[in-house]
């Protein structure tokens, strides 16, 4: 009887695994379906600042929040969306919505990362998944920090595989804060420059996108190796 019952718990878990790995694919396929497909094209910027501009102005910049949380919780890249949240609103007011909606879409992901798959990681992934889990717990806002400094990963699945790991909440929506800070800042300062860059790039404007893409690679080069380190 306990055998059988033991059996149908692991069919259970494995079901909410089997869940789990579903809803990361799905967002996987939303994030290159953002960035490659004909979907892309409904990410432009004038249409979305003056979309996410007329919710701020009819229902309020919680609103505003909402949809941004929304949105990046869907895949839709969150350095689009912040850039947008600041043309949209200024450099403050963008901050102002960008930052919330990072933190509120950061925990619908992490809920549901958690609710699939918590219990089912730690029985089925196997004692080297788990201690590498637990190793990345202990140190769960410094890989937070810096897997948002250097976005190796769609937003919502490293949400979703901290909640289905042993980082804690506190810790991811802290790293969140601290690691989307610069990056927000940097658009924030350049923001006028970023937008003339991507409607009709000049030499400057490539330049500082040619360097911003090499030290994200520097950077996703170290953390992978940061990270690998941690799991030996």
């Amino acid at each position: 009887m306990q055998r059988e019952a033991g059996g149908q718990s692991d069919k259970a878990l494995r079901r909410r695994l089997m869940a789990l790995g579903a809803a990361i694919a799905l967002l996987l396929a939303l994030a290159a379906g953002w960035a490659w497909s004909p979907m892309k094209s409904m990410l432009d910027l004038d249409t979305i600042v003056a979309g996410l501009r007329g919710v701020g102005q009819s229902f309020g910049i919680p609103a505003a929040i909402a949809g941004f949380a929304v949105a990046v919780a869907t895949a839709v890249p969150l350095t689009f969306l912040t850039l947008v949240a600041i043309v949209a609103f200024g450099p403050w007011g963008g901050f102002a919505v960008a930052l919330p909606g990072a933190l509120i879409g950061s925990s619908l992901s992490y809920g549901a990362g958690m609710l699939l798959g918590r219990e089912a990681v730690a029985r089925l992934a196997g004692p080297r998944i788990n201690l590498v889990s637990q190793r990345l717990g202990e140190r769960g806002l410094l890989a937070i920090v810096l897997i948002r400094l250097v976005p190796v990963a769609p937003f919502p699945i490293v949400n979703m595989v901290a909640g289905a790991s042993h980082i804690r909440l506190r810790d991811l929506l802290l790293g969140t804060a601290i690691g989307m800070t610069p990056s927000t800042v940097f658009m924030m300062c350049f923001v006028d420059t970023i937008i003339a860059s991507m409607k009709q790039p000049s030499g400057f404007g490539i330049g500082l996108l040619v360097l911003t893409a090499i030290l994200l690679a520097a950077g996703g080069w170290g953390l992978k190796r940061w990270l690998k380190r941690q799991g030996s």
